[in-house]
């Protein structure tokens, strides 16, 4: 069913569940889309839907740039009937797309994950978050001061590049862990990200939660920092550690009167079973804390998504509006910090399981995705013996940022799943084509696709994909020579871009973060709250 610009506009403040989503490639939804879109591109639908939008009678509205393919059909209308075969009930696409949304007075915006972005930026403003320059910093350094740099990011991020003395401390861990790092009150706190989101959340969490220190957000990151001419660590691997009882009883105060202040609610397992009964609303479970905890044991049904993250990226976790957030930890702290955040973000139901997750009954390991439904398929020997031969080709339908940065199969093709019409025209005729992908799940998915492109072919996924190859201890080839298609399947953060163009794409970086709060004055269906 289609939906114009002023049914969606209504929709959107109505407080009913409705989940938008755009049906692009992320690198393309990234130069202009709503404000309220998560991107669930086409050719990862099946893969991304069922996490993002769980409830499957959910009102969904897909949308795209309102352009068609050779079929006469868009990538919108193509979504809706893949999740409508998938048992997705509720499914509507929105009339001109985008344009039409423009065309009607709607606001429209570039980047990515721009809910979380665009509310940092509110936060700052609202609160009058502190902040230190990079050259100030260098210099406190420098003379030896008393600070102490806490970097916001996950480990793996952090580990990229980070601030000298810096000490990783991701998003919902500082209030949980910073007493085990400060335990001076005369200590300046310097809280700090890749740009300005999670160093600005950061400090206003430890603010927020009553920490007698000074606290600051560096301004613009390690992006800042870079751009004023200083050098970051790479391979750094410092963590704030685990919090001792003192600790521990430092931050169960303080977030408590966090609980207060900003009206957490806390549920009981009990109330939890009663909210995940009801097929009337869409109830998400979030382990909050760090995938190492959730790992050794979690509850079934949740899902580990680090409190700061969370907060970062809500739409990547959570894709249905007014849906119920229930948070999960140990003792309350990381669970209640993101709680806050989120209500202010608009979530007004999410609230807290008033239990340490530890003494449930519990599940470990990783979380792994669900199945796909089976596709021929070849092994990677028989596909080393046969890698050379005439009229066989390997077609990579994972990320180009993957196939750049990471390997792929030697003279393997590079392409889109929902643009094989473009493989086709650049592989060409092939007898055997060989689909793979970094885990091999979405290669999977390709081959009906691609049987039909090519339905002279004999087309197989490669088991294990990208990953089993590298495991046989095969070689894999860099570089990026043989694409099908423009390599917009995802966006490039300042930091993938080699060389000189990284300074560039970084100052445009912040330049797009900061102007985000003018934009949300002209957004009628944007609305933030706050507590300051």
């Amino acid at each position: 069913m289609d939906v114009d610009a002023p049914t969606l506009n209504r929709w959107l403040q109505d407080g009913d569940e409705l989940a938008v989503l755009d049906a692009r490639e992320q690198g393309v939804y990234f130069r202009s889309h709503l404000f309220h879109a998560a991107c669930i591109p086409l050719s990862q639908l099946e893969l991304v839907l069922p996490g993002s939008v769980p409830r499957s009678d959910t009102r969904v509205v897909w949308c795209d740039d309102g352009s068609h393919d050779e079929t006469g059909s868009t990538l919108a209308q193509r979504a809706a009937e893949k999740a409508q075969e998938l048992g997705w009930s509720n499914q509507h696409v929105l009339v001109g797309g985008i344009g039409g949304w423009a065309a009607n007075g709607g606001e429209l915006y570039s980047g990515v994950n721009v809910p979380s972005k665009a509310f940092g930026e509110f936060v700052e403003h609202t609160y009058g978050t502190p902040r230190i320059t990079a050259a100030e910093l260098n210099t406190m350094i420098d003379d030896g001061a008393d600070i102490v740099v806490l970097d916001s990011r996950p480990l793996e991020e952090f580990r990229n590049m980070s601030i000298p003395s810096g000490i990783d401390c991701p998003g919902a861990e500082l209030v949980h862990r910073v007493k085990e790092v400060v335990t001076d009150p005369e200590t300046l706190v310097v809280v700090n990200c890749a740009g300005r989101t999670r160093s600005i959340i950061g400090s206003q969490s430890l603010i927020n939660a009553g920490l007698e220190n000074s606290v600051v957000a560096l301004e613009n990151g390690t992006m800042g920092w870079e751009l004023a001419g200083f050098d970051v660590v790479r391979g750094h691997d410092v963590h704030a550690p685990d919090p001792g009882a003192t600790s521990k009883e430092w931050a169960m105060s303080a977030v408590a009167e966090v609980a207060e202040r900003f009206d957490v609610g806390r549920i009981t397992i009990d109330e939890l079973e009663q909210w995940q009964a009801d097929t009337t609303r869409t109830t998400y479970l979030f382990d909050v804390r760090t995938p190492a905890e959730f790992e050794a044991g979690h509850l079934i049904g949740s899902s580990n998504a680090p409190g700061g993250q969370l907060v970062q990226a809500t739409d990547e976790y959570a894709a249905t509006r007014n849906a119920r957030l229930i948070l999960v930890d140990d003792n309350g702290v990381r669970a209640t910090m993101t709680a806050s955040w989120l209500r202010q973000l608009g979530w007004n139901d999410a609230v807290v399981l008033d239990v340490d997750v530890r003494e449930l009954d519990v599940v470990s390991g990783r979380v792994e995705r669900l199945p796909v439904e089976s596709a021929p398929s070849i092994t990677v020997s028989e596909l080393g013996d046969r890698l050379s031969a005439d009229g066989v080709a390997v077609l990579d339908v994972g990320t180009s940022l993957k196939y750049r940065k990471k390997g792929h199969i030697p003279g393997s093709f590079w392409g889109v799943r929902s643009r094989l019409n473009a493989a086709r025209a650049v592989v060409g005729d092939v007898e055997t084509l060989v689909i793979t992908s970094t885990d091999g799940q979405l290669a999977k998915l390709a081959v009906p696709d691609a049987q039909k492109v090519w339905p002279n072919a004999s087309v197989l996924a490669l088991a294990g994909g990208n990953r089993a190859w590298r495991h046989a201890g095969n070689a894999m080839e860099s570089g990026f020579e043989r694409p099908t298609t423009e390599p917009d399947d995802v966006w490039y953060k300042p930091y993938d871009h080699d060389g000189q163009a990284a300074p560039k794409h970084m100052q445009e970086y912040l330049t797009w973060e900061i102007a985000l709060v003018d934009q949300l004055e002209r957004d009628p269906t944007v609305r933030f709250t706050s507590w300051a």
